[in-house]
């Protein structure tokens, strides 16, 4: 018997192993993913969402980190699946054009406001990040299953974008989300302003003395009378725990970031409704519509949001009112009646909006309704005729800028101020002829106004990374000319305004409300986490009504002592960054949604 080895040998039958555990032929080419490198780009990703909390001291592009480092990073992400992760190659093949479909998918039947940018900022880098996940999960799986299995969750993730819509980000760069098929707070506006306004008895008006009343506006701008935020004339009561501010009335109002223009117990505020933009005009008595005038134009930006972005201002019996693409109107005040319009683009040769739309209120001066319209040469600013809205004369200055000009009065001289990008520029009131150009660069957009302190010095709030700056001037020969005092980093107000009392400047520190001393620009105190909000100074309290970006009203004591915040109501409930105005002893604020009207107990 031969005992070697036979190689026609085979076993019985019995003896082989099962075909289930016979591995494919072709194992050899399917091999587990790579995946330490998804692993450490995915948590990357969303470590860039939170960039611009985490550095404080940033400059103000640095909301760009957040909002297109995800998408840098989910290149890489692709880079990686197609040249280092060990798929075979029509799985890499398939994983791409399944990610692309799923993202045109989207697209074609996402809401509207999830276009634009959003699918760079939001759709894709969530798409990626979602089927990366899948290959870190699924990677050891030996099939074009492990494939499926990450689309399908890229898949997940892009539907989740189709049936939402968004109102803009907040204040640290994080979207503001709904469902779609939720009534939007323009639409429940319009609504009840359609039955308000079927409701409505018409008031007989007595023209003259309602002119004569608005003549005598206590708020008839932005930022109120003389541009500073602050309200005197009356004391307030600083315990809101025995006196809490009582409502007075509340309504629905169309999505815009406007203030009030007040007189004659009137509200003036811009608003969209539908596909109009509107300047509404309310009863402050009661909040009930007495008249709107409604342009044809819808302005949405993804990361700022849907609606106008400036105030009205009421002068000589009418409100001049700035639209986000830049349509300028004079309506009369009394009837909503339109006197003339202009397109603010066209004059400035612009072929589109700012960034983030016109936002400058209107400055009604010597004649003039002046803006800033961002046009290249001369055409920064522009100065339109207030008999007919013809422009009257222009003037260079920065082209970012989302501050107003305003009215100045500087060494016993008025003139016209703006901040822009590149600096405060100073103009003669009468001619639009520029006297002087601070030079204060500021990376991307200016959004608050300067303050003249003592007659001779002026406040220049820069932003995030820039800080703020006290500038001494001195007349000369050829006007003006300016010089640093002291630049603070502790105080970088971003687009919330600030104040300024006794020898101190109050305002957000990027998201914390802080205090430095007018002296010398160093902190004093720094405590209130109010996100970015917006402050009212009750000058003659020594109070500071703060509104955060959550909607809350916030009472704080205006000293450089100490955080003192003396009570907390919640006012309004979603993202506020609009200005409070106090007239009498009625708070007004409002945000994209509501409008809300408080009585404050006066001091005893």
């Amino acid at each position: 018997m031969n005992h070697g080895y036979d190689p026609d040998h085979q076993p019985p039958a019995s003896h082989q192993p099962p075909a289930s555990h016979q591995p494919p032929a072709s194992t050899d080419a399917w091999r587990p993913l790579r995946t330490w490198i998804p692993l450490v780009l995915v948590p990357l990703m969303g470590f860039m969402r939170f960039v611009p909390g985490l550095v404080p001291n940033g400059p103000s592009m640095i909301w760009m980190a957040s909002a297109f480092g995800p998408f840098l990073i989910g290149l890489l992400v692709m880079v990686w699946w197609l040249a280092a992760s060990r798929a075979r190659w029509f799985e890499r093949l398939l994983g791409v054009a399944g990610l692309v479909g799923a993202i045109v998918v989207e697209q074609a039947i996402c809401h509207p406001s999830m276009r634009g940018p959003l699918p760079i900022v939001l759709t894709i880098p969530m798409a990626i990040a979602a089927f990366a996940i899948g290959t870190m999960l699924f990677g050891h799986t030996l099939s074009i299953r492990r494939t499926w299995l990450a689309l399908g969750l890229a898949v997940l993730a892009t539907a989740y974008s189709a049936l939402v819509r968004t109102d803009g980000v907040w204040g640290d760069f994080s979207f503001g989300f709904d469902w779609r098929w939720k009534p939007t707070a323009e639409q429940l506006a319009d609504d009840d302003f359609r039955r308000a306004e079927k409701l409505a008895v018409p008031a007989e008006v007595d023209s003259q003395a309602l002119l004569a009343a608005l003549e005598a506006a206590p708020w008839p701008h932005f930022r109120g009378p003389q541009g500073n935020g602050a309200q005197t004339g009356l004391r307030f009561s600083d315990d809101w725990t025995a006196h809490p501010p009582r409502e007075v009335w509340r309504n629905r109002i169309g999505p815009a970031w406007s203030s009030f223009a007040i007189g004659a117990d009137r509200l003036f505020t811009q608003e969209q409704r539908l596909e109009d933009e509107v300047v509404s005009c309310y009863d402050a008595k009661t909040g009930q519509p007495i008249w709107s005038f409604a342009t044809p134009s819808r302005f949405f930006e993804s990361l700022g949001g849907l609606g106008p972005r400036s105030t009205p201002t009421l002068a000589d019996g009418s409100v001049y009112a700035l639209g986000a693409e830049g349509i300028l109107v004079r309506l009369n005040a009394v009837d909503g009646t339109l006197v003339w319009k202009a397109d603010l683009k066209a004059a400035a040769g612009r072929s589109e909006p700012p960034m983030w739309g016109f936002s400058g209120s209107p400055c009604v001066e010597n004649g003039f309704v002046v803006v800033h319209a961002g046009g290249k040469g001369d055409k920064g600013i522009i100065a339109l005729a207030v008999e007919d809205g013809q422009v009257a004369w222009t003037a260079p200055a920065g082209e970012m800028s989302y501050s107003s000009v305003q009215k100045i009065t500087l060494l016993d001289r008025e003139y016209l101020c703006l901040l822009s990008n590149s600096g405060a520029h100073f103009l003669d009131p009468a001619t639009g002829k520029t006297v002087y150009d601070y030079p204060f660069a500021h990376q991307g957009y200016r959004a608050c106004q300067a303050q003249v302190i003592g007659g001779d010095k002026l406040l220049i709030p820069a932003g995030m990374g820039t800080g703020t700056r006290l500038v001494a001037f001195s007349a000369t020969e050829n006007g003006l000319e300016g010089k640093e005092l002291w630049t603070s980093l502790d105080l970088k107000p971003d687009y919330n305004d600030i104040l300024v009392h006794d020898g101190a400047i109050y305002g957000f520190d990027n998201a914390i409300f802080a205090c430095i001393g007018l002296e010398d620009g160093k902190r004093k105190w720094k405590g209130g986490r109010y996100a970015k909000g917006q402050a009212l100074l009750l000058a003659d309290s020594g109070l500071i009504v703060v509104v955060s970006e959550k909607g809350e009203l916030v009472l704080v004591r205006a000293t450089p002592e100490k955080h003192e915040e003396l009570g907390k109501i919640e006012a309004l409930g979603d993202k506020t960054w609009n200005h409070p105005v106090v007239v009498g002893d009625r708070l007004y604020v409002r945000n994209a949604e509501e409008v809300v009207c408080y009585e404050l107990t006066t001091a005893g």
